[in-house]
Order: C-alpha cells, then structure tokens, then sequence
C-alpha cells in the first residue's frame, strides 16, 4: 500500500486537488486507489447543494490513471515525471447524479488498455461498498517539449 505522501509528488494534482488517499494495489496495467475526499466538506468540486456530482468521479479516475502511469515509469527506471493532459472521455455511465457521502469510501480502478512515449488510454470505474457509481474510458497525451531553435 501506498499513501498519498509516497505518491503526490509524482502527479501534477496538489492540495485538495489531490483526490485520492491511498494505493492499495498496483502493476504494470491496473491500479486500485481509494478516496474518502468526496465527503470533505471542503472538497474542491462539491458544488452549491452540498454535493459532489458523480460527474466528477470521471476526475478520480484520471487521478488514478495519472499515479499509476508516474509509478510504472518510476519502476521502469525514469527519473522525470511525463506531464499529461486529458484529451477525451468516451463511454462515460454513471449510475448516481450525487455520490453520498455517508456511503463509505470510494474505490477506484484504473486499467491500462495501450500506453507509449506519445500517451495512454485506460478504462476507469468507481465504486462505493460494492455499488458501481461511474465508469467509462479516457485518453491522455504527453505532449513533447516545444523546440527551441
């Protein structure tokens, strides 16, 4: 298990924008963090009624993509965190419009379909004791470094 301290300086997500707690379990294609932020008061994406819309569950599993590509490059020796960028969500479902705060943690779930130097695509779900709230699959790209000629 990993928590946060281990993790947080790989990914360009700081402060409450760090939405995950822990890595329970990861390697070279899946990851499985967990989060209980979505019941912080404070929560950075909680909006006027109080609640966090599950449309932002699509956030934590960008969060868990992020981690889980900063840990396989740092087990396969880089030295430098790739920056990313999120360039499409396709298939997103999501089973809830608010997630509920009481209901427990959360836990998500991120597999790596295709990565190389360019980016990566990964399936995501989101789950709370059991119950999928959200699933769908994103893509991310490493842009290269513009040229100083």
């Amino acid at each position: 298990m990993l928590d946060r301290t281990e993790f947080a300086p790989l990914i360009p997500h700081a402060g409450s924008m760090c939405l995950l707690d822990a890595v329970l379990t990861w390697d070279a294609t899946t990851i499985h963090a967990v989060s209980e932020s979505h019941a912080r008061a404070e929560h950075p994406l909680r909006g006027a009624g109080g609640g966090l819309h599950a449309v932002h569950l699509a956030e934590y599993g960008a969060q868990a993509m992020a981690v889980h590509g900063a840990l396989r490059d740092r087990a396969q020796g880089a030295t430098a965190v790739k920056p990313g960028r999120l360039v499409s969500l396709r298939g997103v479902r999501l089973a809830v419009e608010y997630v509920a705060a009481s209901g427990g943690r959360l836990d998500v779930h991120a597999e790596c379909l295709y990565a190389d130097d360019a980016g990566a695509q990964y399936a995501f779900r989101v789950e709370q004791a059991g119950r999928l709230l959200a699933s769908g699959r994103a893509a991310v790209i490493h842009p290269s470094e513009p040229s100083h000629d």
